[in-house]
């Protein structure tokens, strides 16, 4: 789909006629100041009051029509040299300033939190929820019309979408694009999943120093998101087959110059948007969110999904379960060929069809009827649209993996809420498994005992790590792919079954169940099983089951004392701990739960 489409809801801009938007803001030519527009609120106010706040303004540079009946429009910008994937954001937000100006709106560019998955500690999960507290406070307290969101690392793409959608105003997302392939040696290397096969090779004593240093340097060579189907691009994909995003503009590379095209289209969209009264609560309805379930299977996309998912249904009312995702895709294939599922990477994607040929791929495994940002239906965005290489976007009747291979959703008496497995990225001959469960109450016992040569572990156990969840770690940080033991790597095994309450990354693979509910630090029974105790993974059967009894499990219950969390005595820590929900509900903090939306208190003025 050509870059020059995306943003269009009926003829191509002509920049000799009036555009429509601005006609509706300045009828007849003039100024009007009784358009209903939200900023009017503060730059049309009579006296001291709208005095105050077009004065100050006036420090920026502004002309006077800028106060005066055009649409005020926000660019809420995550970008920051701690969140690398982010980088190249400021230079993009240039890009829908442009568009903005020149469909006759006035753009203001603010910072907010940001959170880059790669460097924030204990996790960027931690984080997640004050960024979108973050930009729903902006965006409440400030006098915008509408916000164009600048996104990209794994948290700050939902983060951004839950604070837009709580306010309800007219929003469209624009995220930063992955990086271009990594390249080593003559193959095609992926940011994450590469980092775990070059360094379970070094641990195994595969490769050197030198090889893994040369790797190193070879797998981020340019700016943008990770280029494997992780966490970062599944969202990216999800939220535009969701209605948020420009057709087409998700799987476009960050260095790709079709992307500052997007932006500026996202620009003029945005005001149109403003115009027509568009708001996230019109395009984010339960049919959104079902095509964002298939699609995510589709894709072979990151477990990281459900959680983000889960918190954006909450934040605009809509009813949707952790079984939804299992239940919703048994009909759903596997038809995108990218690492860590497959072998290519968001380059491959790209120029194989993109997320439009993969759309049209689907055809009516998506509900085709659903709005989008573009005024248009979904189908309508993508109708034409063409695949040129099937070994990357494979048809529904040769996919990648058999339909029913997206994430499962395991219940039992280990995960009475539930647990989820990535099937897509998993062992088959693992998915039905009884072993001997070997437990460790932290991650960092885990890791050193890991590299013990006289560890007494086997292939066929069951590795646990518990307290690293919602409350536990606290923020359930990316570790429940844990690194399998030297001893293990060693003798040639690359895939054990591990249990946690951790997430594992998007670009992770691995026989990994994963989002224990209720978690050990909230009493749930991963807290009571112990090494030694007999644990069945039966995937098929949709079942995680600890072989041990109720009375057993009652009295391991009575003698439990729940563990301090670290970090918990202040800040927002202690805010988060004691009201993150679980990972069933979004790990969204209880009280931010539906909407707050746009209203602005009579005391302000």
């Amino acid at each position: 789909m050509s870059a020059e489409n995306l943003g269009s809801t009926s003829e191509p801009f002509d920049p000799a006629v009036p555009h429509a938007p601005f006609d509706r803001f300045a009828p007849d030519g003039e100024h009007d100041w009784g358009t209903g527009l939200r900023s009017q609120k503060w730059f049309g106010a009579e006296g001291k009051t709208g005095f105050m706040h077009r004065s100050w303004l006036r420090s920026e540079g502004l002309p006077d029509d800028s106060f005066r009946g055009r649409p005020i429009i926000g660019i809420a910008n995550s970008w920051s040299e701690l969140t690398s994937c982010n980088i190249h954001l400021r230079a993009l937000a240039e890009h829908v300033k442009r568009g903005i100006w020149q469909a006759g709106g006035v753009p203001f560019e603010f910072p907010t939190t940001s959170a880059g998955e790669p460097l924030v500690r204990p996790t960027a999960m931690l984080l997640r929820n004050l960024m979108a507290m973050d930009l729903e406070e902006t965006l409440r307290a400030n006098p915008l019309d509408g916000v164009v969101l600048l996104a990209g690392c794994d948290k700050t793409t939902p983060a951004y979408l839950m604070g837009a959608a709580s306010v309800d105003l007219p929003a469209l997302l624009i995220t930063g694009g992955p990086m271009l392939n990594g390249k080593h040696r003559g193959e095609d290397i992926g940011s994450g999943t590469s980092v775990w096969r070059f360094t379970e090779a070094y641990r195994a004593g595969l490769i050197d120093e030198t090889a893994i240093t040369e790797a190193e340097g070879c797998m981020a060579r340019s700016q943008g998101h990770c280029q494997t189907m992780g966490t970062a691009s599944t969202l990216a994909s999800v939220f535009e087959l969701m209605g948020m995003q420009l057709p087409g503009s998700s799987s476009l590379p960050a260095n790709d110059s079709r992307r500052a095209v997007a932006a500026h289209l996202a620009g003029r969209r945005i005001v149109e948007m403003v115009a027509e009264d568009l708001r996230p609560s019109t395009i984010l309805t339960r049919e959104a969110f079902e095509n964002g379930v298939r699609a995510n299977a589709a894709l072979g996309g990151s477990t990281n999904a459900v959680i983000h998912l889960l918190a954006l249904a909450r934040r605009v009312g809509v009813e949707l379960t952790l079984d939804d995702f299992d239940a919703l895709v048994r009909d759903v294939p596997v038809i995108a060929d990218l690492m860590p599922s497959g072998r290519f990477l968001m380059e491959d994607f790209e120029y194989a069809g993109g997320i439009a040929g993969f759309a049209e791929t689907l055809g009516d495994l998506l509900n085709r009827n659903t709005l989008t940002v573009t005024g248009r239906s979904l189908g309508e965005n993508y109708t034409g649209a063409e695949v040129f290489d099937r070994e990357v976007i494979r048809p529904l009747d040769n996919p990648v993996k058999p339909v029913g291979s997206g994430i499962a959703v395991l219940t039992g008496n280990l995960a009475p809420r539930g647990a989820v497995i990535k099937q897509s990225a998993a062992a088959p001959e693992l998915m039905q498994h009884t072993g001997r469960a070997l437990v460790w109450d932290s991650l960092e016992d885990y890791l050193a005992d890991a590299e013990d040569p006289a560890l007494d572990v086997h292939p066929e156990d069951i590795l646990v790590v518990r307290y690293v969840g919602p409350k536990g770690y606290p923020g359930m940080p990316e570790v429940g792919n844990l690194a399998l033991p030297r001893k293990i790597l060693e003798s040639g095994v690359t895939d054990m079954v591990r249990i946690s309450d951790a997430r594992m990354s998007g670009t992770s693979y691995g026989t990994v169940v994963l989002h224990v509910v209720p978690e050990a630090a909230a009493g749930g029974p991963l807290a009571f099983i112990r090494t030694g105790d007999t644990v069945t993974v039966d995937v098929a059967g949709r079942s995680l089951h600890l072989h041990v009894d109720d009375e057993e499990l009652e009295t391991r219950r009575a003698g439990w004392v729940a563990p301090v969390v670290p970090g918990s005595d202040r800040g927002w820590t202690r805010l988060y701990v004691e009201h993150v929900t679980q990972a069933d509900e979004g790990l969204d903090l209880d009280f931010l739960q539906g909407r707050s939306g746009a209203a602005v208190g009579p005391k302000a003025f």
